[in-house]
C-alpha cells in the first residue's frame, strides 16, 4: 500500500471521528434544551409527542400555537408551577408557556421545570427588564406593600411574544380546569385588542374589600376628585374588570399602541396621583381600565372565577367550583399561604419544588405543630 494512500485512510478516519465526537455533542446539546424554545424562536431540538395523563396523541406541529403568558416571581414560584400544570394537563392543544421572570429566578425555575411531570411542556423564559418601569411607578406608603415589577408584564405582551397574533396572559395564583382552546377562541369584537371578565358577572358577585370601597366599579381604581379623571367623561359606577385573565389580539394592540397608551397613564399617576386612595385591587388595574374603557370584549365568566382569596372561607358550593374553567385566588390569601379556601384543589396541581427553596407556608405550620 503506497504512502499516499496510508495518509487517504488516516483522513478519512479523523473526519468519520470528528463527525461522531460532533454527533454526540449535538445529542448532548438536544438534551439540555429539550423544551425550552431558543431565542429564534424554535421549540427546543426534540418534538414533543405526548400531553401525560390526557387523552395520548401526537400533537399535531400544523395546530396553532398557544402562546400563554405568566410570571414567575421567587417568591410565588410554586403557583407559577402548579397554574403550568394545570393547564398542561387539562389541554390537547399547542401550548407555549412564556415565562415571565427576573434573572435572578430563572435558574431555580429551569430547575423545577425539569420535574418529569412537566418535562413534556413547550416553554421560553423570558427576562422581564425592569428598566421599562423606570419613571412609570412609584412606592406608595399607604398601600404598605413594594411595587413588584413583573405585575406590568401584561403590559409589554407584544415584546414578550413578538411573533405571535393572539395571546392569553393569566396570574400565577390561577389553576385551569378547563381546555386552555375553549378560552383561547374566545371571539374579540373588531377593534377591540383584548377580552376580560366583567366584575359585575353572574360567576363572580359583588365583593367589598373592608376599608378599600367598591371592588367592581371603576371608582374603586381611580380618583375621581382629579380633574384629568373628570375630563375623560368616564362613569364612576361603569362595572371594572380583572386583568388577571384575559385574551389578547396582538396586531390591534400593536395598531392601537396599547403599550405606550399604558406607559402614558403610569407616567401622569407618578405625576399627579389618579389612581383611588383606598385602590380595590392591584395598581395595574387603573391604567388598563382607563385605556380599555367600553373598547374590550368579554370572556366567559366561568374563564376567571375568582375572589378565592378575598377570605379564607368558602365563598362558592363545591359544585360550583368543580365546574368553573378556572379558579382564581385573586386576594391576600394565596393557596399556597397559611390558610385559603379549596386549597385541595390547588395542591392537586402543585409539584414539590425539587431544590427545597419554595415550600407551602401551612405544610410547615402543620408540622411545627406536631412537634
Amino acid at each position: 500500500m503506497s504512502f499516499r494512500k496510508v495518509n487517504i485512510i488516516i483522513l478519512v478516519l479523523a473526519v468519520a471521528l470528528f463527525l461522531l465526537i460532533l454527533h454526540h455533542n449535538f445529542l448532548s446539546l438536544s438534551s439540555l434544551l429539550r423544551n425550552e424554545v431558543s431565542d429564534s424562536g424554535i421549540v427546543g431540538l426534540q418534538p414533543i409527542d405526548f400531553v401525560p395523563n390526557a387523552p395520548r396523541h401526537a400533537v399535531d406541529g400544523r395546530q396553532e400555537e398557544i402562546p400563554v403568558v405568566i410570571a414567575a416571581s421567587e417568591d410565588r414560584l410554586g403557583g407559577t408551577i402548579a397554574a403550568i400544570n394545570s393547564i398542561q394537563h387539562n389541554t390537547r392543544s399547542n401550548v407555549i408557556f412564556y415565562i415571565v421572570t427576573l434573572n435572578g429566578t430563572a435558574d431555580h425555575l429551569r430547575s423545577w421545570l425539569s420535574s418529569n411531570t412537566l418535562k413534556s411542556i413547550r416553554y421560553k423564559i423570558v427576562n422581564f427588564d425592569t428598566k421599562l418601569l423606570e419613571g412609570k411607578v412609584k412606592e406608595d406608603p399607604d398601600q404598605g406593600q413594594s411595587i413588584k415589577p413583573l405585575t406590568f408584564a401584561r403590559f409589554y405582551l407584544p415584546i414578550l411574544v413578538p411573533s405571535a397574533k393572539k395571546a392569553i396572559y393569566m396570574d400565577d395564583d390561577v389553576i385551569v380546569q378547563g381546555d386552555i382552546l375553549a378560552l383561547y377562541n374566545t371571539p374579540l369584537k373588531p377593534g377591540h385588542a383584548a377580552a376580560f371578565s366583567e366584575d359585575c358577572d353572574t360567576a363572580s358577585t359583588k365583593v367589598v374589600i373592608r376599608g378599600a370601597g367598591n371592588q367592581y366599579n371603576y371608582i374603586g381604581y381611580l380618583d375621581y376628585k382629579k380633574e384629568r379623571i373628570r375630563k375623560l367623561s368616564m362613569k364612576a359606577s361603569t362595572c371594572s374588570f380583572n386583568p388577571g385573565v384575559f385574551v389578547a389580539n396582538l396586531t390591534e394592540w400593536k395598531r392601537q399602541n396599547i403599550t405606550n397608551q399604558l406607559e402614558k397613564w403610569m407616567k401622569l399617576n407618578v405625576k399627579e396621583g389618579l389612581y383611588s386612595r383606598t385602590l380595590a385591587g392591584s395598581i395595574t388595574t387603573p391604567p388598563l381600565l382607563i385605556v380599555f374603557y367600553q373598547q374590550h370584549s368579554t370572556i366567559d365568566p366561568m374563564w376567571n372565577v375568582r375572589h378565592l382569596g378575598s377570605s379564607a372561607g368558602k365563598r362558592y358550593s363545591p359544585q360550583f367550583v368543580k365546574a368553573a374553567k378556572l379558579l382564581h385566588w385573586n386576594g391576600h390569601f394565596k393557596p399556597w399561604g397559611r390558610t385559603a379556601s379549596y386549597t385541595d384543589v390547588w395542591e392537586k396541581w402543585y409539584i414539590p419544588d425539587p431544590t427545597g427553596k419554595f415550600s407551602l407556608i401551612r405544610r410547615h405550620m402543620e408540622i411545627s405543630n406536631i412537634k
